[in-house]
């Protein structure tokens, strides 16, 4: 591919991102072998006043306590970007996925967000109408809450990345019959042929480990060929990626892994529009439907309106119906008050809890630098920076990732991919370049030849 064709594969990635990910991601499930034989993050900030830090601390640990007939649970804060930042790595930290950050920053550049940007964080969730018992997963903002069973008082909330359009997950009543740590993949033949089709021949079996799509833990669903488990390729969190299996952050995986039980109740539902009272103000999340439900909107907004006009009659209140269908309109999956004269959307920011810049995200990628004796590679070359350091960014959040920096070189800028110990190992990733990105590289040898 030229590169000029690849600067318009970089501009639709910014509109919807899915769109090299799903290619990039070899997502298990589908079948598996599933019976074959980390790290904490830091907010360092000046003290906040108690109730603040609460509700940081609770922001952090992704568990939130109900009371009562409570179903809107979380806060919505801000945190100013520095350099080099990405959104994805910011959703990482505070456990938000892909979907999440965008939608609630649209203006926003995903993988090169200016320094002193201001991100509205989306922490603030309406619960999905579920019994709360074991696991509800709402495919329609691709989350899952966690209800544990000995406190019942309290819902831990995970993003996921569910299956694309063609692999669809599943939706009903199921349950846990399996788990599985350190879990081996078995490749389904459709998935060998859709490889086989790109030039990519898989092996039979994906040993545990960095390069198995399952992650370092698995749950079997009582749906067959279904999973709930990791991912080594975290940064597709939020989006529809997977062949129809439910991943997680790789830290959050192993939280659920450890507290959910075999016999646990799944229940995975889609419900795009969700509805709340919070103290005398009824809210509104609203998030599109994915693909395989968009021919429903129309009938799930009239259901949608009908509720609204039943839970507002109930309380003699009246709702602002231009701010619903500008919040539909929106489908930022922000819960944003809907009654007339209720507080301005618009102030969203100013009324958001302030995080302060944590020293580094959870697993925000390091790049070590390139050494005389070090293998690397030129992937490709711009005239413009602003798209070098797009696609470096990008490269630097595959999984595992590929480490790569902008680097200015005359009136050009490069993207070199680097270090790398030997000729095989340039030739592996030279390989995912093509597949992934479908760019031809050129391999740099060491500037000191290897004896």
């Amino acid at each position: 591919m030229s590169i000029s064709g690849f600067k318009k594969r970089i501009s639709a990635f910014i509109k919807l991102l899915e769109l090299i990910l799903i290619s990039t991601i070899i997502s298990g499930c589908q079948s598996m072998g599933f019976f074959q034989d980390d790290n904490e993050s830091v907010v360092s900030q000046e003290p906040l006043p108690p109730i603040i830090q609460q509700k940081v601390d609770t922001i952090e640990a992704h568990e939130f306590q109900l009371t009562g007939d409570q179903t809107m649970i979380g806060s919505l804060a801000v945190i100013e970007t520095r350099e080099n930042d990405t959104l994805s790595d910011i959703a990482r930290h505070f456990g938000l996925g892909y979907n999440d950050i965008s939608a609630a920053n649209p203006t926003i550049s995903p993988w090169t967000p200016q320094a002193g940007s201001r991100i509205l964080l989306p922490l603030q969730f309406i619960l999905p109408e579920a019994p709360h018992k074991g696991i509800v997963l709402n495919l329609a903002n691709k989350r899952l809450f966690y209800y544990p069973k000995q406190q019942t008082d309290n819902v831990f909330t995970y993003p996921v990345g569910i299956g694309r359009q063609g692999w669809n997950t599943p939706m009903g009543l199921t349950s846990i019959v399996a788990k599985k740590a350190n879990p081996t993949w078995t490749v389904p033949e459709s998935i060998h042929q859709e490889h086989a089709e790109k030039g990519d021949l898989l092996p039979s079996v994906i040993a545990a480990g960095p390069n198995n799509p399952l992650g370092l833990y698995a749950m079997q669903l009582g749906f067959p060929h279904y999973l709930i488990h990791g991912t080594n390729k975290p940064y597709g969190i939020g989006m529809q990626i997977s062949h129809g299996c439910v991943q997680l952050y790789p830290e959050d995986i192993e939280v659920l892994f450890k507290n959910a039980s075999e016999g646990m109740p799944v229940r995975i539902i889609h419900q795009p529009y969700l509805t709340a009272w919070d103290q005398n103000m009824l809210y509104l999340e609203a998030n599109e439907p994915i693909q395989k439900w968009e021919h429903d909107k129309p009938k799930l907004i009239k259901q949608l309106l009908k509720q609204l006009k039943t839970m507002s009659a109930k309380k003699n209140v009246s709702v602002d119906w231009k701010r619903v269908d500008a919040v539909i309109k929106k489908s930022d999956g922000i819960p944003t008050p809907i009654l007339k004269n209720s507080p301005d959307e618009s102030n969203l920011m100013t009324s958001a809890i302030e995080i302060v810049h944590p020293e580094q995200f959870y697993k925000q990628p390091i790049i070590e630098d390139i050494k005389d004796n070090d293998w690397s590679i030129l992937v490709a070359s711009f005239n413009n920076e602003l798209e070098a350091q797009k696609l470096a960014t990008m490269l630097n959040h595959q999984g595992p990732i590929i480490p790569s920096r902008k680097v200015q070189k005359d009136d050009t800028y490069q993207v070199i991919a680097g270090p790398f110990k030997n000729k095989k190992e340039v030739n592996l990733i030279a390989k995912r370049i093509k597949m992934d990105f479908e760019m031809a590289v050129k391999p740099l040898k060491p500037l000191i030849p290897e004896n």
